[in-house]
C-alpha cells in the first residue's frame, strides 16, 4: 500500500513486482496499471518505518541545529586559513 501523503497514489495496494535493493535501501516496482510500472521507495509504503508521529519533533531540530553549526563552523574556520 502506498502510504506516502503526497503520492498520487496514496492509500493505494499495488502489486509488488520485484524489489530492487540499493545501498540507500530497497525500491518496490509495482504494477502502477494502464500498462505502467511504479517504483516506489520503501518509505512511501506501507513495508517501510512507521512514519513518526511529528515528522520534526523538538529532538531532530536540536540534533540539525547541532550538525549545522558543526559544518558552518568548520567552514568559517577553514576560509580563515
Amino acid at each position: 500500500m502506498v502510504t506516502h501523503p503526497f503520492h498520487p497514489l496514496h492509500g493505494e495496494r499495488l502489486e509488488v513486482l520485484y524489489v530492487r535493493r540499493f545501498p540507500t535501501g530497497r525500491v518496490y516496482v509495482c504494477d502502477g496499471g494502464g500498462g505502467r510500472n511504479v517504483a516506489l521507495d520503501e518509505e512511501a509504503t506501507d513495508r517501510g518505518p512507521e512514519p513518526a508521529e511529528r515528522p520534526l519533533s523538538f529532538d531532530v531540530l536540536v540534533e540539525l541545529a547541532v550538525v549545522v553549526a558543526a559544518v558552518g563552523g568548520e567552514g568559517a574556520r577553514g576560509a580563515e586559513r
